[in-house]
């Protein structure tokens, strides 16, 4: 019988992995494994019975027992014995070549022709049948026992006849000594007479598993095997609601998401969940239930799919008109039909797909005075109105007044509670409902726009008030609040200067109204989302927010405008920018506004991040994670992993954080404005982890889209990127290309903190080339930087900026230039930037190993080890390449690779790198060699780490034959 862990999927199913099942799995195994044994399965139908059963059955390891498998079918009139039989007729090749027969197992061979030539002649027959059918029983338990060592698999046992039952009873009775039984069946079906057999089994009583729906991690770890991504928090919440944890039905779901979305896009549309086409065999199954029901229970049912997932019986008997028993009794008939069940003391949909079968086999018509007799039942009860419910109801009973008021209403409440999602839901419906009066509209409209800034509504509300704003005569007031909501929509969608500039028309709207003035200014002050505007254009917006704010009166304003000129300094190095974000800090009135606080946290923590100060950004990450965790504030949540990602990154915290990156700027990213950074985060991951290929067109990528939408960091950050790999790619041109780009939109926003990587690349890219007036050029870009950057508190770029100085005085003044640059590196160690702090030592043990220092060599293997532990594949190999140049040992285990291989390459590496040598991209290597593309950059990276060569081209040079 086999043991061991499963290898491939069962026939049909969509995943290989069981999951949620290895502790059933383990004990199922041990019972079998130790005969004689009996083992009861148990559960509702698509619970994963049969499934658990293949587990058993595929493993990969066989062993002496052998198995028959026995299926009981759904049959008006199931045959007598059938499954048992079944299952014996698949021994005839073992009963070929086996010894004598016991004679009595005679008596099967009239109902087995297939292998009666294997069996003893039949007795003769007995006058009395229940001697008959007691003698077939001991055939079949003596010609089991003769087949043993054997497992006896019967399926679906709550459909075989009664001849079944007790002919289990009576092996359970007889059990031969080598034979586990396996039986699978719906708890509710199971005959006590059965049951009481098999716990009184002389070979002791039998185990019971009993299998109960997947919690939610397993149902997300379930679908992430299958789709091959990381699930969000939303779509794995909705799959799990919409199908009650049952396997069955969470894979018939994704089987139908994926008939129309690849596997990888699926988690990025939470919405194709919402707007399910219902799969067919699963329709199909909960109808033929639902048939099985007497008209009355199927009435009381379809009104109980629209009432809701958990029918209130009140509600239910006024809109029905019928009694509490005869509720009662319908209820209990869905049940045992497994349409519904019980939890918490309440009758509910097994799971939200059932609830929709059953609520669409209900004519339209029906469906709509169903509703609306539930809306009037609700609203007869007494206390708070509970208008969520009711403007549901009345929006599918066709009643637009009625409507248009509970939505209304639910909004409002809605945004008191704080769930800005929500409330923005209702008010889409309600824009989208009929045709309300236009000072309706309107008003619903500037609801919408204040609830979707924070609610996440920004794809569905951005262009209805785009369509709003341009085809309606709207009074300046609103006009300028919901141009103010839809610019900041439009930022929050990446469209960082689209939203800029609807702001902007929205200033002379919102001149009487200083409050909002003052938010909208505070907004237009932020330096970093927008290109087409120098700093000094941002310092005057934040002049004008504060006259606005006292304007107002608002503590709340003057506090958000206090906010943006604390990161409008900080971005810009500023020290000033730190007292005023300690004042902050401490200030009650930001503890008292959770949301405005989580955004300035993190806000603040991107901007530390920027300028290179790391400790004070885990700080403020630190802080800005716990008031968005107690505030439960959803809109943050990425923005949270995100920052915490380039913290990460910049402190050299570099294990798993790939694979987190990747997922971050991924289809499933639901925060657009994010993605951006999230991308180049990631490109400047595998810029030093490789392959480089990937990291370029990453950035390739990223350049274009900033550009469309005029994001300035990211546009800044991925050319300097891009020329800094480029370097390293031996492409100096490039990389002074690039270095240039970046320097222009520096030039044009007038922050140098922004440009010192920028500026640094170029110098290196111009000491590479070193052409006629190169040196004048790199110098004085160098001056500029020190202008721009002269008295900022920007480690990063004061580290740049002296390793620049020390480039263009390597060779006039080479221990200046050492010196500088150590200056450089103890500036990066103690601001714990790891990476750049391993560049600048790096780049001194070279210098300082080229010169014959004794110390060029420590400092080398120093960059190598701070590589290493980060993970920093392709940086490794680089400073391997200068440590052998200058006749530096490498120590082990970088000489060559992993020990399991030491200086050679695998040969799975040498294939790969053969074809990476030949040309052929990632995925045409993964396509010739069945292996999956992370698999293949992994080979890659790992053979140019022990080659020691930068890219792939230069595979070229070695005999990889």
């Amino acid at each position: 019988m086999p043991s061991g862990p499963a290898r491939t999927a069962p026939p049909g199913s969509l995943s290989e992995v069981l999951v949620g099942r290895r502790s059933e799995l383990t004990l199922l195994r041990a019972a079998v494994a130790s005969p004689p044994s009996l083992v009861l399965i148990e559960g509702e139908a698509g619970i994963g019975k049969s499934r658990l059963v293949r587990e058993l059955l595929t493993a990969s390891e066989p062993s002496a027992a052998g198995v028959l498998v026995g299926q009981c079918e759904q049959l008006h009139e199931p045959l007598p014995l059938s499954p048992v039989l079944d299952a014996i007729r698949l021994a005839g090749p073992r009963l070929a070549a086996s010894r004598p027969l016991n004679p009595v197992t005679g008596a099967l061979a009239p109902l087995l022709p297939e292998i009666a030539a294997y069996l003893p002649p039949p007795p003769p027959p007995l006058p009395d049948q229940r001697e008959e059918r007691h003698r077939v029983f001991r055939a079949a338990v003596a010609l089991l026992d003769h087949l043993s060592p054997v497992v006896l698999v019967l399926e679906d046992v709550h459909w075989a006849d009664r001849g079944t039952h007790d002919f289990l009873s009576f092996l359970a009775a007889h059990l031969p000594r080598d034979l586990s039984v396996v039986v699978t069946l719906r708890p509710a079906a199971v005959p006590p007479p059965l049951r009481e057999a098999f716990a009184r089994a002389p070979s002791g009583p039998a185990l019971s598993l009993g299998l109960t729906p997947f919690s939610r991690p397993e149902v997300e770890q379930f679908a992430e095997g299958v789709l091959g991504a990381a699930l969000p928090p939303t779509f794995a919440a909705l799959l799990y609601e919409k199908t009650g944890g049952i396997p069955f039905v969470v894979e018939e779901v994704l089987r139908t998401l994926l008939e129309h979305l690849p596997a990888r896009d699926i988690p990025a549309h939470p919405d194709a969940l919402t707007g399910l086409t219902v799969p067919t065999v699963l329709r199909d199954v909960v109808l033929r239930r639902l048939s099985s029901l007497g008209e009355t229970a199927r009435e009381i049912l379809g009104a109980s799919a629209v009432i809701g997932t958990t029918p209130d019986e009140r509600v239910l008997a006024e809109v029905t008109g019928r009694g509490a028993a005869e509720i009662a009794r319908a209820l209990a008939q869905a049940q045992a039909a497994g349409l519904l069940h019980e939890e918490d003391g309440h009758c509910r949909f097994r799971h939200a797909l059932a609830r929709q079968i059953v609520y669409e086999s209900v004519p339209v018509a029906a469906r709509r005075w169903l509703h609306l007799g539930t809306a009037r039942a609700l609203e007869a009860v007494p206390g708070p109105r509970p208008v969520a419910r009711l403007a549901h109801h009345y929006r599918l009973a066709g009643r637009t007044a009625e409507f248009l008021a509970s939505a209304e209403a639910a909004a409002e409440l809605a945004l008191s509670h704080g769930n800005d999602a929500t409330a923005a839901r209702f008010l889409l419906q309600a824009l989208e409902a009929g045709d309300p009066p236009h000072d309706v509209r309107v008003r619903l409209a500037v609801r919408l726009g204040r609830a979707a800034v924070d609610g996440l509504a920004h794809a569905e509300a951005v262009p209805l008030l785009e369509r709003l704003l341009a085809a309606e005569a709207i009074p300046a007031r609103p006009r300028g609040e919901l141009r103010f909501a839809l610019g900041r929509l439009l930022r929050q969608q990446g469209e960082a200067r689209a939203g800029y500039r609807q702001i902007e028309d929205a200033l002379d709207d919102l001149a009487d109204r200083p409050a909002l003035l003052g938010r909208a200014l505070a907004v237009l002050a932020a330096p970093e989302t927008v290109a087409d505007r120098h700093v000094t254009e941002h310092a005057a917006r934040c002049d004008q927010a504060e006259e606005a704010a006292r304007r107002s009166g608002d503590p709340d304003v003057a506090t958000a405008v206090r906010i943006a000129r604390a990161s409008l300094l900080l971005e810009q190095g500023d020290p000033e920018s730190w007292r005023l974000i300690d004042a902050l800090r401490r200030d009650p009135r930001l503890a008292a506004a959770p949301r405005e606080h989580a955004r300035a946290c993190l806000n603040w923590a991107q901007a530390a991040l920027h300028t290179g100060h790391l400790r004070q950004a885990d700080s403020l990450l630190a802080e800005g994670r716990r008031v968005v965790d107690q505030a439960e504030y959803l809109r943050l949540a990425e923005i949270v992993e995100l920052v915490t990602a380039a913290a990460d990154h910049a402190a050299g915290r570099w294990d798993g954080l790939e694979q987190r990156v990747r997922h971050l700027g991924g289809a499933s990213a639901t925060f657009a404005a994010a993605t951006l950074d999230a991308q180049l985060l990631h490109a400047a991951l595998l810029a030093a982890t490789g392959p480089a290929e990937e990291a370029a067109a990453r950035l390739a990528e990223v350049i274009p889209v900033a550009e469309r939408v005029g994001a300035v960091w990211p546009l800044i950050s991925a050319g300097t990127a891009l020329s800094r790999l480029m370097l390293t790619l031996g492409d100096a041109a490039g990389a002074a290309r690039h270095a240039e780009a970046a320097l222009a939109r520096v030039r044009a926003k007038g922050n140098w903190v922004w440009g010192a990587q920028a500026v640094l690349c170029l110098v290196d890219a111009l000491d590479t080339l070193d052409g006629p007036g190169r040196s004048g050029h790199a110098a004085g870009v160098v001056d500029e930087l020190a202008a721009g950057i002269a008295g900022a508190d920007a480690p990063a770029a004061r580290a740049a900026l002296l390793t620049a100085r020390a480039v263009l005085a390597r060779v006039a003044a080479p221990q200046e230039a050492c010196e500088l640059l150590d200056t450089a590196r103890v500036l990066l160690r103690d601001a714990g930037l790891r990476h750049e702090e391993a560049a600048a030592t790096e780049r001194l043990g070279g210098w300082r190993g080229e010169r014959g220092a004794p110390d060029g060599g420590r400092l080398l293997e120093a960059a190598l080890r701070m590589y290493a532990a980060m993970g920093a594949d392709r940086d490794v190999a680089r400073v391997s390449r200068v440590m052998r140049r200058n006749g530096v040992p490498i120590p082990y285990p970088w000489r060559g690779g992993r020990p399991s291989h030491g200086g050679t390459l695998s040969s799975r590496e040498r294939e790969v790198a053969r074809l990476a040598a030949a040309g052929k991209t990632n995925q045409e290597i993964a396509d010739e060699l069945f292996l999956s593309r992370r698999a293949v950059e992994s080979h890659v990276a790992s053979a140019l780490r022990k080659l020691g060569v930068p890219s792939r081209r230069e595979l070229r040079v070695y005999d990889l034959t």
